[in-house]
């Protein structure tokens, strides 16, 4: 179960760098509403992160958590804001994920 609610924490984290990045985009009240969803998001995923590092190792659960959240921020800047695939980015983000998984295979 706190696999699970680290894997959700790392989406949060997804979350709210897109709320940033969908701010910089925005203009007026919008604005606004982006950097709110970002606070709502910062929360939860921070709250669920303190949740499963009373039960996961917190070298693991931090670089999985972070390694979740870079690599989705990744993937929503080539996806929605046009930042560019190219090989060395998916190259290097391939690495991160071998590495994610491989710290799950290892932990207790």
């Amino acid at each position: 179960m706190n696999w699970f609610l680290l894997i959700i924490a790392g989406l949060f984290e997804v979350a709210f760098a897109a709320c940033l990045g969908k701010a910089k985009e925005s203009t007026g009240i919008e604005t606004t509403y982006w950097y709110i969803g970002f606070l709502i998001c910062l929360a939860i995923s921070m709250l669920l992160l303190v949740k499963v590092t009373k039960e996961l190792p917190i070298g693991t659960a931090y670089a999985v958590w972070t390694g979740i959240g870079a690599v989705g921020t990744v993937l929503i800047g080539i996806l929605f804001f046009k930042e560019p695939a190219t090989f060395w980015r998916l190259f290097f983000i391939s690495t991160l994920i071998i590495s994610i998984v491989g710290l799950k295979v290892v932990s207790s």
